[in-house]
């Protein structure tokens, strides 16, 4: 008798690349079977929305071919404005009844039109009143879940779970860190042109948030002060990263852009205060591509007076050490935080 496996491919479809991640999970930990990493076609991906699915498709079809996965099943994860994850209190009632009150409170929280969109919800333990209870309210648009489905479908393998960036992150940070009770922790994954940031206390996400900055911010900045191209303003970004020498221009820029970006999440982290009583940040795990442009995570801590640790998605996970070294692993851990999280789901995951 022959059982379709469960085991899944995670993928982590950004602006600037593809990740992809196969892991086996077990009751002694993790196990890292392969990675592959690719760029995204160019104006392929805007914004977590999907502008080019062939393009894409082709891209993600040609990276699993280049691993040599025999897995038909893909973890994949939507990100952007067209996702929407807020947490809302309703009145105490019988688990089986909230999915049709949360459609109801859908209608008042999500600004998208009720009948394009798909809805979930979480029931988040403990409640500020025993009258009441928290619930986290996930909502996307039906066009986004289309488009991540025909890249997946373009591909030739099925859409096993599909999921949110920012809960991904989650699910490789509780694997690494475990749950942190007592503390309230926050993740910062700098991409390419959004920041997942993503709050979890005592082992649950509380707070969900795509913040619009990242990566190419610096590059437009760049772009538009020095009056290079696109590609040259890119260029001179990298360098900078790479600690090769630049004009100082390229360095004001940076510095200045550093700035606008924390102000970015300073926004975000008293909204996080406005909308659960004053929650503060015990400290902030970074990672992401644009993580290590220069100065930014000590912007950052300076600014918000959080203390800032680097997320480390492979602390307990093993690597077979003949298929990847632990240069390799150090290489690609800022890009791996999403990827191993989704890696790490199961078909029928809720």
């Amino acid at each position: 008798m022959f059982f379709k496996s469960k085991k899944v491919i995670g993928l982590d479809i950004g602006t600037s690349s593809i990740k992809l991640a196969e892991m086996d999970f077990s009751g002694k930990g993790a196990q890292l079977l392969s990675f592959g990493f690719a760029p995204t076609p160019p104006n392929a991906v805007s914004g977590g929305e999907i502008v080019d699915i062939a393009s894409v498709g082709l891209a993600v079809q040609s990276l699993i071919n280049e691993v040599g996965s025999k897995r038909k099943n893909i973890a994949t994860a939507m990100w952007g404005t067209a996702v929407i994850v807020k947490k809302i209190t309703i009145p105490k009632m019988d688990k089986k009844m909230v999915k049709d009150q949360i459609r109801f409170e859908a209608e008042q929280y999500i600004p998208f039109d009720i009948n394009n969109i798909s809805l979930a919800h979480h029931i988040l333990a403990g409640s500020s009143s025993p009258d009441t209870m928290d619930v986290l309210l996930i909502a996307a648009q039906n066009e986004l879940v289309t488009q991540y489905t025909q890249v997946i479908e373009i591909s030739g393998l099925t859409c096993g779970v599909l999921d949110v960036s920012g809960f991904a992150l989650a699910n490789s940070f509780e694997l690494n860190y475990g749950k942190l009770p007592g503390e309230v922790v926050g993740i910062l994954n700098f991409g390419a042109s959004i920041t997942n940031f993503v709050v979890i206390q005592n082992g649950e996400v509380i707070f969900c948030r795509d913040i619009p900055v990242g990566g190419a911010n610096y590059t437009n900045e760049i772009h538009k002060a020095m009056g290079v191209t696109i590609p040259e303003a890119e260029a001179l970004k990298l360098s900078a990263v790479s600690k090769r020498e630049v004009p100082d221009d390229v360095h004001a820029v940076i510095s200045a852009t550093n700035e606008a970006v924390t102000e970015e999440i300073r926004s975000s982290l008293d909204f996080l205060s406005a909308t659960t009583n004053g929650l503060t940040l015990n400290r902030c795990f970074y990672t992401g591509g644009s993580s290590s442009t220069s100065g930014l995570v000590d912007t950052v801590a300076r600014v918000t007076g959080i203390p800032m640790q680097q997320f480390n998605p492979f602390i307990r996970v093993k690597a077979n050490p003949k298929k990847f070294s632990p240069e390799y692993l150090e290489q690609i851990s800022s890009f791996a935080g999403v990827v191993t999280g989704l890696a790490l789901r199961e078909v029928g995951d809720s």
